[in-house]
């Protein structure tokens, strides 16, 4: 972007996207982002598949947030460089004020994402939310509700071009030395180059050791199950979706699981995320909470599941009973009509509607079905209040969502954290998109953690719902073993 071009939108817009195009074709970005990774410091890596195997058109990059935002219930941490400031705030409070300061610039030669608010948000962080829920469940972890960092600086890979955009956003609210902060950011740009084109020998020797369940744990989980069906039996909640935590102890570097888990589970949302204390984010999960681009919403409700066949025609036949599944049906219709409900919270009631109704969407192990519902935001809504509105997603509740996560809270002794929440973006112009936090681990401190879940209702077998949980388990305790020889295997 040259200097003339750059006043042009500075007069207008108060977050300027500075950038340069390179060429990609001797890089990907999991070896671009090891190039410019930094020990112990905030960055993330977002990828995405499309269908099946086909890489999404952009991967993106980010790295030294400005401000990096977490929040222990309403104790609102804000760390920048020049210090930390806490704040007695609701998160999403913040987070509304924050974005709807924003001004940026759509410019063509860019894509949708250019830099913005990158992140997870929490489980628990419903009660900030609805104030009937308040948790009980040990947070034995000591992991923030959330942490999200403000990127002004990311690295984007064009997978159709075969280029790389390097962008950083000028803030230019003060219109005063605009070409000192203009020169600013193209020698940062430059020394990102430099970044980008030194050579990594790269070698994580990861090992992991994960833990077992016992006889005793699958008994008191069982138990839950069945406690659960007395709560729809007596008409508490239609479902109620448990969970149970797994975890490993681990040694050398956690991007090789990501590694692994990009290769044996490719995701519309694939994701890695590192921050201080030693605390990692990896996943790669099908499932989005929740779009807003230029004010519409969207939720895709996915419920009902099979796993692939071993051609074409078991895939077919497959595909066929899943869709002649009454039970798996009625659960998907009430999840559409759980993403009518929370989306006619924030959008114009003539404008909701079912955009794609009970497609099945091929995946690389299973298949889902999967429904769109869409809708345009009210004048006086924005982005956050659509994500309050929709968090967190009722595959991972149940229904009613507040009583069902009334539940959750008395039968899980833990926190979910991560798992159930929200990981992806808020950019500058007020777009999200946002995934549901599911085959996802996290890592801290040579231990890693993941979780999963099964949908409980009236007719439920808790033998067969604990052998669901462990199938969902699986896939992320088989990237765990890749993870160990992937560096033997495979280069990048």
């Amino acid at each position: 972007m040259e200097y003339n071009l750059f006043t042009k939108y500075a007069a207008e817009y108060n977050i300027v996207p500075v950038y340069k195009i390179i060429s990609a074709d001797l890089l990907t970005p999991v070896a671009a982002y090891l190039n410019i990774r930094e020990g112990n410091s905030t960055s993330f890596l977002l990828e995405s598949v499309e269908g099946i195997g086909r890489l999404a058109r952009y991967s993106f990059i980010g790295l030294n947030p400005s401000t990096i935002i977490s929040n222990y219930g309403n104790e609102l941490i804000l760390k920048a460089k020049d210090g930390t400031e806490k704040r007695n705030c609701n998160l999403f409070d913040y987070l509304k004020e924050r974005i709807n300061n924003f001004s940026h610039p759509a410019i063509e030669q860019l894509p949708y994402f250019t830099g913005g608010i990158v992140g997870y948000i929490g489980f628990e962080n419903i009660s900030l939310i609805e104030d009937v829920i308040e948790f009980t469940g040990k947070n034995n972890l000591d992991v923030p509700d959330s942490i999200l960092g403000l990127y002004e600086t990311i690295i984007v890979f064009d997978h159709f071009k075969h280029q790389i955009i390097l962008i950083t956003n000028v803030n230019t609210t003060e219109k005063n030395n605009l070409q000192k902060k203009y020169d600013s950011a193209v020698e940062q740009l430059e020394k990102l180059r430099n970044k980008l084109s030194k050579t990594n020998s790269y070698k994580s020797d990861f090992k992991s050791f994960p833990s077992t369940i016992s006889e005793k744990e699958e008994k008191d989980f069982c138990g839950l199950i069945e406690k659960s069906k007395q709560n729809i039996l007596q008409g508490d909640v239609f479902q109620i979706v448990l969970s149970k935590k797994f975890q490993a102890d681990y040694e050398g570097d956690s991007f090789n699981v990501y590694r692994a888990l990009r290769m044996i589970n490719p995701s519309p949302y694939m994701y890695f995320m590192e921050f201080e204390n030693d605390l990692k984010i990896i996943g790669t999960s099908p499932e989005d909470l929740l779009k807003v681009k230029n004010r519409r919403a969207e939720i895709l409700p996915i419920a009902g599941t099979r796993r692939r066949g071993k051609n074409e025609e078991e895939d077919s036949l497959l595909e066929k009973d899943l869709m002649n599944d009454p039970k798996e049906i009625a659960e998907h219709v009430m999840l559409v009509d759980l993403a009518r409900n929370d989306l006619g919270r924030v959008c114009e009631f003539d404008s909701i509607h079912l955009s794609e109704k009970m497609r099945v969407n091929r995946f690389s192990h299973v298949m889902h079905i999967v429904s769109r519902v869409e809708g345009m935001l009210r004048d006086d809504k924005d982005c956050i209040d659509a994500l309050k509105a929709s968090f967190p997603a009722g595959t991972v509740t149940g229904a009613p969502k507040i009583r069902a996560i009334q539940l959750i809270n008395k039968y899980e002794n833990l926190r979910r954290g991560i798992y159930a929440g929200a990981v992806g973006y808020i950019d500058f112009s007020g777009n999200l998109d946002m995934c549901i936090a599911i085959r996802t681990l996290f890592a801290k401190e040579n231990k890693i953690y993941w979780q999963a879940g099964a949908g409980i209702v009236a007719d439920s077998k808790p033998e067969l719902e604990l052998k669901e949980i462990k199938n969902k388990s699986a896939v992320l305790l088989s990237a765990l073993k890749c993870a160990e020889v992937i560096d033997e295997n495979l280069s990048n």
